[in-house]
């Protein structure tokens, strides 16, 4: 589904905003709505990863003790 998305919004993007025929007109959603829509898919699938999103290490200084 996120590759689908992704894909819609490049295409979205490549796209013209309205375009007119003899059928009726089309426009997409603004680019800022896109990014909104994007920005909250990736936070969505960074909560489903594994792990904290930091990482805990032991720092023992050198010398003497």
């Amino acid at each position: 589904m996120a590759d689908s998305i992704d894909n819609a919004i490049k295409d979205s993007a490549a796209g013209p905003k309205r375009a007119s025929g003899d059928s009726g007109s089309v426009e997409q959603h603004s680019l800022p709505d896109q990014i909104a829509a994007d920005k909250y898919l990736e936070s969505k699938k960074a909560s489903r990863s594994k792990g904290l999103g930091i990482k805990l290490a032991k720092i023992s200084p050198g010398g003497t003790a």
